[in-house]
């Protein structure tokens, strides 16, 4: 063998080689794909919104401080009528309180299935989760609008229609994503953890409450979020049960309604390019800015847990 072919095998590569780099193409193709697609929704959606601001001349303020939405009419001032506070509200309560509901059947319910009784846990329960995420939002809207608003009419009077029949079924459909992540979460806690717990001392129900639990925090927060995102941005079954008014929320059994419904009921009736169909794109660009808000605060939670539990 020449110097010629020994450089020649040396310089070409190998088929191991060539195959990685044809993987590296097509990964950098798919996540550059990725990004590119996120960017296009985000400027899509922002150049829409934003034209309530800059091509109908409706001023901010009003806009998201304004308690009155009708689109159609104008006020005094010869404005649409686009206060969105009140849609904004109804989206907030009911994520929280969807929340607030959800958090302690799940945290209970992945403790059973991981600490108390991991096999029966696992083998009735895992079941019910899955069930439970497969089942479409419509059923939900129907169940709904079947069997929670008629139980609130009874209980509380009134249409039965509110913030308290939404909260019900956003809790059943966020339970599953929050349970879900939440038995991960745990399991991921090091088994150390409790061995040492234990060994000093520690009951069964300390060593849970006291160590497992508070190790897991920023996974339990990041499953919190997750189940917040999916009531956040829920828009059929909510429409269902939440009654669909636009006012401003004065409790919990009156009649509401939330950027998603306002946006499923209306942005199928406006022409393009109309006031009445731009601050519908307004309303879905506050509904990316306040996923994201959501996002970066229960991440920086996450990360202060961290910090403590360490």
């Amino acid at each position: 063998m020449n110097n010629e072919d020994v450089k020649k095998a040396l310089t070409t590569k190998s088929k191991r080689a060539r195959i990685e780099q044809r993987g590296r193409f097509i990964s950098f193709i798919c996540i550059a794909l990725i990004v590119l697609v996120v960017g296009a929704i985000f400027y899509f959606v922002a150049s829409k919104g934003l034209s309530t601001f800059f091509v109908d001349k409706i001023n901010v303020f009003d806009f998201l401080f304004g308690t009155v939405w009708n689109p159609s009419a104008t006020g005094p001032d010869g404005k649409p009528m686009v206060g969105a506070l009140p849609l904004i509200l109804g989206s907030f309560i009911v994520t929280f309180l969807s929340a607030i509901v959800a958090t302690p059947f799940a945290i209970g319910a992945a403790v059973f299935m991981t600490e108390i009784s991991p096999t029966k846990g696992q083998k009735f329960l895992q079941p019910v989760i899955e069930l439970l995420v497969g089942i479409p939002s419509v059923v939900y809207g129907f169940i709904g609008l079947s069997v929670v608003v008629p139980f609130i009419r009874s209980i509380f009077g009134g249409t039965g229609f509110g913030i308290l029949s939404g909260t019900f079924v956003l809790f059943v459909m966020i339970l599953p994503t929050v349970t879900t992540m939440t038995v991960d979460t745990l399991k991921s806690v090091p088994r150390h953890y409790r061995e040492a717990s234990l060994a000093l001392g520690g009951t069964r129900w300390q060593t849970i409450y006291k160590v497992v639990l508070r190790a897991a925090v920023p996974g339990i927060l990041t499953a919190v979020v997750f189940g917040m995102a999916r009531a956040f941005g829920e828009a059929l079954a909510i429409q269902m049960v939440i009654g669909n008014a636009a006012l401003m929320p004065t409790g919990l059994t009156t009649p509401a309604s939330t950027l998603t419904s306002v946006l499923t009921m209306g942005i199928g009736n406006t022409i393009m390019g109309t006031v009445e169909n731009n601050v519908l794109w307004s309303l879905a660009l506050i509904l990316l800015f306040m996923s994201l808000v959501f996002n970066i605060l229960i991440r920086y939670i996450g990360k202060k847990g961290e910090i403590t539990n360490g």
